[in-house]
């Protein structure tokens, strides 16, 4: 008997925290021969299993070879599920900039996040990761983005995003360039304190509010 989409999903979910690739390779082929929703395996599954392994790397259960491998199996995921997204008619694309502030090189959630506003027609410019508050403006302003979505997966990398806000006002660009941050240590109270336009808690998030933003 076939898996429910739910159950896939959870399965995804714990095949990513386990580390098992090979299995996350299984299930997401049965996510598409099963004719199931690939971006809500994606959202439920493979995300939901990465949010677990950051929380395993955070209570120092895992440790950076754990969580590379856990990057690893979601990416095979999303290499699988990706083509079989269901892409919404095109229409004008905004274009967003996202990356990975300076100092962190964890770059899954990143990858999810573009996967997802990649799917739903904005056109994503990925400044990669380890990326500086000017490369961030740079880009930006060089690409015409009207929206820049900053991940941070460390405490110690946070103050940096609010260097990249500051250097928004001191070129003049407040409003015409908005920034959404996200990741592990972020929250709505520590967007609000650094003068982020909005906190995502997730990728589907993102989308959601990206479309605010840009009234699309």
């Amino acid at each position: 008997m076939a898996k429910s989409a739910e159950e896939l999903n959870k399965a995804l979910a714990d095949a990513v925290v386990d580390m098992d690739e090979d299995l996350v390779a299984d299930l997401a082929n049965e996510v598409v021969d099963n004719g199931y929703d690939a971006l809500n395996a994606i959202d439920q599954g493979l995300a939901k299993g990465m949010d677990e392994a950051g929380k395993l790397f955070e209570e120092e259960e895992y440790f950076v070879p754990e969580l590379l491998m856990c990057s690893d199996a979601v990416n095979t995921g999303i290499d699988i599920l990706k083509p079989h997204i269901h892409m919404e008619a095109a229409g004008e694309k905004h274009k967003i900039v996202v990356g990975v502030i300076e100092g962190d090189t964890h770059d899954i959630g990143k990858n999810l996040v573009k996967v997802m506003l990649s799917s739903a027609n904005f056109d994503v410019i990925d400044a990669g990761r380890d990326v500086p508050p000017a490369v961030f403006v740079d880009t930006a302003v060089k690409e015409g983005a009207q929206i820049i979505m900053i991940a941070a997966l460390m405490t110690t990398t946070m103050d940096k995003i609010g260097d990249t806000i500051n250097l928004i006002k001191e070129r003049g660009l407040e409003g015409k360039i908005k920034v959404v941050i996200g990741g592990a240590p972020i929250s709505p109270a520590f967007a609000k304190k650094v003068g982020a336009d909005a906190y995502s808690i997730n990728a589907n998030a993102a989308v959601r509010i990206a479309r605010e933003m840009l009234n699309c």
